[in-house]
């Protein structure tokens, strides 16, 4: 499997969540999952390539040029694809990927997710959306995406798109429990 991992690159939040990325990492490839992330080297995007690194795994980065001029990209793993911009990087992130893992992060971390989850509704997207709660971190969300289905921004058959999860160790379960979403998701894309 191919997992598409969104994850933050801040030194500053607490370590708990780095660590929760290195174990996801190597959870993850130590299963022979190969993982795709943004390529950074910092945070928990270099903690959860060094968790894969660290057993073995396959680690492919995929970051955009002005980001490895700056010299953010990690430099130990399997590979480093340069793309020219960040619309690019989201797209190739997602292409291939057999499902898609959440970590905690910030508006770069929840704008890819978002974008999961809206390709999803639109049937453009099929495949496990995860969302690792550490901390209790998504759980602020998850009730936000509950209040925009009960106010009929979205039906209720979207609620299934994405799941949580409070340890790196319930990810790949969640993964091969989800059932693969609605082949005619299109047919209820629009609220009713």
């Amino acid at each position: 499997m191919r997992i598409c991992v969104y994850a933050a690159s801040s030194r500053q939040c607490d370590q708990v969540y780095h660590d929760a990325a290195y174990r996801l990492g190597a959870l993850l490839a130590g299963t022979g999952c190969s993982l795709v992330y943004g390529g950074g080297s910092a945070g928990s995007m270099g903690a959860v390539a060094n968790g894969a690194l660290s057993v073995g795994g396959e680690v492919v980065g995929i970051i955009p040029r002005f980001m490895a001029d700056l010299e953010w990209g990690h430099a130990g793993l399997t590979r480093l694809e340069l793309v020219e911009d960040m619309r690019e990087r989201k797209h190739r992130l997602l292409t291939g990927s057999d499902a898609v893992v959440a970590l905690p992060g910030g508006c770069g971390t929840l704008e890819e997710l978002f974008e999961a989850i809206t390709l999803k509704r639109l049937g453009l997207y099929f495949n496990p959306i995860v969302l690792l709660n550490t901390r209790n971190f998504y759980a602020p969300l998850q009730t936000f995406m509950m209040q925009v289905i009960g106010e009929r921004f979205m039906n209720p058959e979207h609620a299934a798109m994405w799941s949580l999860v409070d340890s790196p160790e319930q990810v790949l379960p969640a993964i091969r429990a989800a059932p693969r979403w609605d082949e005619n998701a299109r047919d209820y894309a629009v609220v009713r």
